[in-house]
């Protein structure tokens, strides 16, 4: 039990060690600050050879939707707006009409896509899925049983269309079996009433959260470099409002087709306090935020309970097969902290220091996905398991002698333990 022990807290602070982030990092590339607005930074995948006689057989994937334009139209609309308002009054400086002139040029590409997958976005699955049969083409054959479930969600039901059509080109002869329906929601993106409590609007982390925003937040400069009236800001700009709007549309831009840079119009000091707010509300309201004391894990409970048994019956079949399922970057963070993947297990008390030990960009970025590929010896009819984190080979807390490759019962007690 003390090896066991003392291997666990080794794996933690391993773990830890991988998550940090320091400024530096974040200024050599802004677009991390990004958060989950980070574009999928992989374009290779891990791919250690399996040990002598074993075969892929099956692959369990959760991957969230590809790069997407921001939420809403108005996200870019208000703040063009408020620009034209100031141009109009003769209210802005040379940098804040450089800021308009940038912001009018995206809106030709954004206008009417408010939430929609970019064409980058449908890129980012055609490749993953690529990869995948080019690594796996056993898994793929023409018998394979492989199915595909999306949320209801236009841009994951078009990540699963693209990330089909691609394995289709590979191999025309595949069958899958594509489909959104609610009836899938209960695993593919679900919350349970004690987590919404704590993130609802009547929780108390929400006022922590403000506080820590308010803090972090310093407008000032950004609103005098942009507006050269003072009477036309007292009456029409909330400077916390406007700076959160800048950094979205700086945040976001790496995954349109123009990428039009507006990180210029910010400092690096001030994009670092920023994303560290944008960290702060994924850790405090999807992971394992200790006060929260466990609850958005279990969000993930179904989902990875669909992973065990489709994973068991999988290997009851005669058939390779697949699984694939498409969701939210919000069903990613928890899956990630339940299975205790590496870089994703910190458990921090204080907002302010987040970001030492966990980074949404690191766990969660466009296109972030989750791979279980299992293989199977048929002399022995063992089977091993190695898991990756965006196509990049990881660990979970279970002894192997053979990393990146797990025994899957080994495995799979371990993940039922973590479900209550």
């Amino acid at each position: 039990m003390k090896k066991l022990i003392l291997s666990l807290t080794l794996f933690s602070l391993a773990f830890t060690a991988m998550a940090q982030t320091t400024p530096e990092e974040m200024a050599s590339d802004p677009n991390k600050t990004g958060g989950v607005y980070f574009a999928y930074p992989s374009d290779k995948a891990d791919n250690t050879p399996a040990p002598k006689g074993y075969k892929p057989f099956h692959i369990s994937h959760y991957g969230r939707h590809g790069s997407r334009y921001l939420i809403g139209d108005n996200d870019y609309e208000w703040i063009a707006n408020l620009l034209h308002k100031a141009q109009d009054s003769n209210a802005l400086t040379p940098v804040g009409v450089e800021l308009m002139s940038r912001i009018d040029s995206l809106m030709i590409e954004t206008k009417g896509r408010g939430g929609d997958l970019s064409p980058l976005g449908r890129r980012q699955h055609y490749q993953i899925a690529r990869r995948m049969i080019q690594n796996y083409p056993e898994v793929f054959s023409s018998d394979s049983h492989i199915t595909a479930r999306s949320t209801l969600v236009p841009r994951c039901i078009l990540s699963m269309s693209s990330f089909c059509e691609s394995l289709k080109e590979k191999n025309p002869a595949l069958y899958i079996d594509m489909e959104s329906s609610n009836r899938n929601m209960a695993y593919l993106c679900h919350s349970i009433p004690e987590s919404d409590e704590f993130n609802g609007k009547k929780g108390w982390w929400q006022e922590v959260y403000r506080k820590f925003e308010q803090k972090q937040t310093k407008p000032d400069r950004v609103v005098k470099s942009i507006f050269s009236d003072s009477d036309f800001v007292n009456r029409y700009v909330n400077p916390h409002d406007f700076i959160w709007g800048i950094y979205w549309l700086a945040s976001d831009a790496q995954n349109t087709e123009g990428k039009i840079d507006f990180y210029d119009f910010l400092t690096n000091e001030e994009l670092f306090d920023m994303w560290q707010c944008f960290n702060a509300r994924f850790y405090g309201q999807h992971a394992d935020y200790p006060p929260a004391n466990g609850v958005h894990l279990q969000n993930a409970a179904n989902l990875l309970n669909n992973i065990i048994d489709t994973a068991d019956a999988a290997i009851c079949s005669d058939k390779p097969s697949a699984a694939l399922r498409f969701g939210h970057d919000g069903n990613v963070v928890p899956l990630t902290s339940l299975m205790q993947l590496e870089g994703c297990t910190a458990r921090i008390d204080a907002p302010e220091d987040f970001y030492k030990g966990w980074c949404d960009w690191k766990v969660t970025p466009m296109a972030a996905n989750i791979q279980l590929i299992f293989f199977r010896n048929p002399k022995t009819d063992k089977v091993l398991v190695k898991i990756l984190h965006n196509e990049k080979e990881t660990r979970v807390p279970v002894e192997t002698d053979l990393w990146p490759y797990y025994d899957w019962n080994d495995v799979k007690a371990f993940f039922k333990s973590q479900i209550r």
